[in-house]
């Protein structure tokens, strides 16, 4: 029996988990990762605070299931992307990781548009321009850090470094590659063109590796900082939000999902690359397949800063209750009906797709002194999920089907969230039962990089659906009418927020 080590480098937290090749999971184990936004629109992370927690995950994890470290037949990682991490002639990071989400590089977009019309980009990338883009955020670090650009080598993202810290290789997997702008879709291969727009030297790129190819193997300095063996295979890893939607199972064309993480992903099977400048298109695990998808830059992070603002006052009635703050706060939002007149925005980061508007803000619509913490909450549940809708819309406009609906991460525990989903959405949604998360995807990834394991239909054995959230057609109509007003909201404000950004500076 052989057993795989996979660790997400996630939004929120590092998680690590070690399964074996019969389906079964031995443990999980997961440390919090803290988050920086020291200005408007940054978004920033400790790429060391990342290695730390993998040295302590791994030995708790090796100390739960009293395997030796030897006995871990390979590893693979994967993390959210693409954030953007410098690092040095030593191989250490210059400075925190600029985050996916982080929509500070505004002025050196307009510089891209500027420079090559949209319509050339998307058919070179596949994808439109936004502010998850790598290369506007690499202008930006040499306009405003020129001392710190100058000492970097190399660039890669969040769980490149950590497969670098691993095993001493440097290489970003082709999902990275193909999210930072950089790459052309139709060769797979950096473009000379796109390097040029952003005044980028080939050079700082790593080489492009698929995700189950074979990269390296555990250093001796690792094997010290982790507690492995040294010598162990890793494969190149894999984008989190695309592991989490292989994980579950959506590998035919129609199957949607929905990853309740930090921030919202959602993805659908295809067997065709989609360009839309509203939307991403990454590979998907299964070779052959796509997968056209759309992030949006805060869903669960958005929740976490209304319990870390607003919602003080209620934990000692969760504590009490035995709960925790988003399980009481979902609790007192199920009292109020969907029929409210409360609209809250989500675009606490900007937002990224389908909107690509790094100028959007987070906006709450109708309060008054009738509204309470559990109409903020649950306006706040509604504009995540209208988010959601908004993506499926656009699938639709772009000819794409969904037919099947799951539901995964750290949110998908919310009945409550579910549920509204399922309404706003008009579609059966199907929470994902024992799913680790993006883990567990990265794992299995090690084990066919190996070829200790075999077909990727495999990946069933590890995960079990749950529970089905059925629409309820009151709240759907209820939805359907607060989902056109939530749209038309954002369509007046549009204009204004440039502005208020604008006086911040």
């Amino acid at each position: 029996m052989a057993l795989l080590l996979g660790l997400d480098i996630g939004t929120t937290s590092t998680i690590g988990i070690v399964i074996d090749d019969q389906g079964a999971t031995l443990a999980i184990e997961s440390r919090p990762v803290s988050f920086h936004s020291d200005h408007a629109n940054w978004a920033e992370e400790e790429p060391e605070q990342w290695w730390a927690n993998v040295g302590e995950i791994c030995r708790a994890l090796l100390a739960r299931t009293g395997i030796a470290p030897g006995d871990i037949a390979g590893i693979g990682v994967t993390g959210m992307l693409p954030a953007v991490i410098l690092l040095d002639a030593e191989g250490r990071p210059l400075r925190r990781s600029i985050q996916q989400n982080d929509a500070r590089a505004m002025a050196e977009l307009e510089q891209y548009r500027a420079a090559m019309p949209e319509s050339h980009f998307l058919a070179l990338t596949g994808t439109g321009y936004s502010q998850q883009l790598v290369g506007p955020k690499l202008m930006w670090l040499r306009r405003h850090e020129p001392g710190v650009f100058a000492r970097a080598t190399q660039v890669l993202g969040a769980s490149d470094y950590i497969t670098y810290r691993l095993s001493g290789s440097l290489q970003v997997e082709h999902n990275w590659a193909l999210e930072s702008g950089f790459v052309n879709i139709a060769t797979g291969a950096y473009d000379e063109r796109l390097m040029t727009l952003a005044g980028i030297d080939t050079g700082l790129l790593p080489p492009i590796c698929r995700s189950h190819g074979i990269v390296g193997a555990v250093t001796a300095e690792a094997a010290r900082h982790t507690g492995l063996r040294a010598g162990i295979p890793i494969v190149a890893g894999c984008a989190d939000h695309v592991a989490s939607a292989f994980v579950c199972g959506a590998a035919r064309n129609g199957d949607l999902v929905i990853k309740f993480g930090g921030a919202g992903d959602i993805l659908l099977s295809s067997d065709k690359p989609v360009a839309d400048r509203r939307l991403f298109v990454d590979y998907h695990i299964v070779p052959g397949l796509y997968f056209p998808n759309g992030c949006m830059a805060a869903s669960g992070t958005f929740l976490n800063w209304i319990v870390a603002n607003w919602a003080g006052g209620e934990r000692e009635a969760a504590h009490k209750a035995g709960l925790s703050i988003h399980q009481w706060l979902d609790r007192k939002a199920a009292e109020v009906p969907a029929a409210t007149d409360l609209l809250f925005l989500p675009y606490v980061l900007g937002e990224k797709t389908p909107l690509m508007d790094p100028h959007a803000r987070g906006t709450l619509v109708g309060l008054g002194l009738h509204h309470d913490l559990r109409h903020v909450w649950r306006a706040a549940l509604e504009g995540v999920v209208f988010g959601f809708r908004h993506h499926v819309d656009v699938f639709a406009e772009c000819g794409l089907a969904v037919t099947q609906v799951f539901a995964a991460d750290g949110g998908a525990a919310s009945d409550l969230w579910l549920q509204i989903a399922a309404d706003a959405i008009g579609r059966p949604v199907a929470r994902i039962d024992r799913h680790p998360g993006s883990c567990l995807g990265a794992a299995f990834v090690a084990g066919m990089g190996l070829g200790v394991l075999k077909d990727w239909g495999e990946i069933s054995r590890y995960v079990a659906r749950g529970r089905v959230f059925t629409p309820d057609s009151a709240n759907a109509a209820a939805l359907d009418a607060k989902y056109a007003l939530w749209r038309d909201t954002y369509r007046r404000l549009q204009s204004l927020y440039p502005a208020l950004g604008r006086l911040a500076g």
